[in-house]
């Protein structure tokens, strides 16, 4: 197993937990999975959906093809509740397939770190929304969210 840290470590408070939740949250609005697969372990599991990733390469591969898929994916995570080693978030995002329909995607996820702070496991649970244009929330640049941008829970979702 690796030795490598990513702060905040277990275990967790409300404080540290929602900083970890915000790290997660930016990497996935990089849309870089070289980025995202630095923050679980070698061995990694997962369940999104109906796809069972194992390891960082199956994760890297599985990002490749999301993003490949969802354009101009926007995300927002919110911490749910900690304990411990584990978090549980529930989020949303807002993308487009090639044709230009718009969805929101919405979704919660249980994690759970190494004592150095790596995600060993990520079970995710999502589900679909397609949306107009002029129904979209999250239309800040790509990448980062804006500090001053609203989270999930002041959007009302």
């Amino acid at each position: 197993m690796t030795t490598e840290a990513r702060p905040p470590i277990p275990p967790f408070t409300v404080e540290s937990a929602s900083r970890k939740v915000r790290l997660a949250e930016d990497a996935w609005n990089t849309r870089d999975p070289d980025v995202v697969v630095r923050v679980y372990t070698e061995d990694t599991r997962w369940r999104n959906r109906s796809e069972f990733p194992f390891g960082r390469e199956q994760v890297r591969a599985f990002l490749q093809r999301k993003w490949a898929r969802e354009l101009d994916y926007r995300l927002i995570k919110e911490l749910w509740a900690c304990d411990g080693p584990r978090i549980a978030v529930r989020f949303a995002y807002e993308w487009r397939d090639d044709s230009g329909q718009w969805f929101r995607s919405y979704g919660n996820e249980n994690w759970e770190f190494t004592p150095q702070g790596l995600m060993a496991r990520r079970y995710a649970s999502i589900n679909d929304l397609p949306i107009a244009e002029g129904q979209r929330l999250f239309k800040w640049p790509l990448g980062r969210r804006p500090d001053d941008h609203a989270g999930l829970s002041e959007l009302g979702l």
